[in-house]
């Protein structure tokens, strides 16, 4: 990995950090979408998997008060049968693809509220969500949007939200980095992973932004989080789509 292309990533999970400390989510397809970019697609799911993890972890920590465990105990059982699934059928995603997916994913805020009931704290959702969120963060690189989907609809405060979602996708990124790895440990051993500098200097920096978003989250209404977040989210999502047409 060349230093400005490590410089140039350092710099993303910074602001990343920050966007996702705000929103709980967006920041990680922005990253996913650069790493695509600088990098091989089994090495940026990697690398995205333990920076978001860092992330999401120190998220989870500092809103650890407003987690829902309830919720991601029912989340996990549906998350472990995604995991079977996936090492089973064992098909990763190339590059084109990966921009494709995380374009539409960030499209998914504009899925019509009334079109699905989704609801985590209903019977049997959270499972759902466990299991179709696993596996399209696992092979995507990200699924924030369509874990959204799941909290959209609930009595939960913003920070119950970002605190849950955030524990959620902790596990999430753990999956993923297991999935990727695993094929590229057999092929060529533990050399070929990223660079384990670099996880060590991106991990303080996630902190940072995490921490200085939570700031911004605390000045934040609840219908001012919501409104921003999908738009955001939106604009993002059309630069990964054109960037899959090759238009950027």
């Amino acid at each position: 990995m060349s230093p400005i292309a490590a410089a140039i990533i350092l710099v993303t999970v910074l602001v990343t950090s920050f966007i996702s400390g705000i929103f709980g989510m967006a920041g990680g397809i922005i990253f996913m979408g650069v790493l695509a970019a600088l990098v091989p697609v089994a090495t940026a799911m990697i690398v995205h998997g333990a920076v978001q993890m860092i992330s999401n972890g120190y998220r989870a920590f500092l809103w650890r008060d407003h987690i829902d465990w309830r919720i991601f105990r029912r989340y996990a059982v549906g998350s472990v049968a995604a995991v079977a699934l996936l090492f089973a059928l064992s098909w990763r995603p190339d590059k084109q693809v990966v921009y494709v997916l995380l374009g539409c994913v960030a499209m998914l805020v504009w899925l019509p509220k009334t079109l699905l009931d989704l609801d985590i704290q209903k019977r049997f959702q959270a499972e759902g969500a466990g299991f179709v969120v696993q596996s399209l963060n696992t092979i995507a690189g990200v699924s924030g949007p369509l874990l959204d989907q799941f909290f959209v609809h609930t009595d939960m405060t913003r920070h119950a939200i970002v605190a849950t979602k955030a524990v959620t996708q902790v596990l999430a990124h753990f999956v993923k980095i297991v999935f990727w790895s695993t094929p590229v440990i057999m092929a060529a051993g533990l050399q070929a992973l990223p660079p384990w500098w670099l996880i060590l200097l991106a991990a303080p920096l996630s902190m940072l932004g995490t921490t200085l978003g939570g700031k911004v989250l605390d000045r934040m209404s609840d219908v001012n989080f919501k409104r921003g977040m999908k738009y955001l989210v939106t604009a993002i999502g059309a630069v990964m789509l054109m960037k899959a047409a090759g238009w950027l």
